[in-house]
């Protein structure tokens, strides 16, 4: 991608929605640090097989590709893959399709019901005591 290829995609934005219709490996893109990317091309050459990409196809795939702990080059490969920005920024998977700090749920369970049960709690830590 040429330089000017490269500032031409910078403003170019896509929704959560469009980036999900990409979901085959004849045509499978994917999102990063609110960036997204068309990773079709790279299958075939990628070192963990093209499963691996295969299992985020159309999502927010940024925990996969940071739990991994990819490499600068693989860095550098994605940077030529690059389509443009996510609109509204980062998503958070394990909460579903959100923009990024969304603290409905705090590790998989809704804020009400967790502050429900510290209250619970507390209540019957207080009675017990008196």
């Amino acid at each position: 991608m040429s330089e000017t290829e490269g500032s031409a995609v910078e403003d170019k934005f896509y929704s959560i929605e469009e980036v999900q219709k990409h979901n085959t490996t004849d045509d499978l893109w994917i999102v990063y640090n609110g960036q997204v990317y068309d990773v079709t091309p790279y299958l075939d050459e990628h070192p963990g097989g093209e499963e691996v990409i295969a299992d985020v196809a159309g999502t927010d795939a940024t925990e996969a590709f940071n739990d991994i702990g990819h490499s600068d080059d693989a860095h550098d490969i994605l940077k030529g893959l690059r389509l443009g920005k996510l609109e509204g920024g980062t998503i958070i998977e394990a909460q579903g399709v959100t923009s990024a700090g969304s603290t409905d749920e705090v590790l998989g369970i809704p804020f009400p019901l967790l502050a429900a049960a510290v209250f619970a709690l507390a209540a019957g830590v207080y009675f017990y005591l008196n």
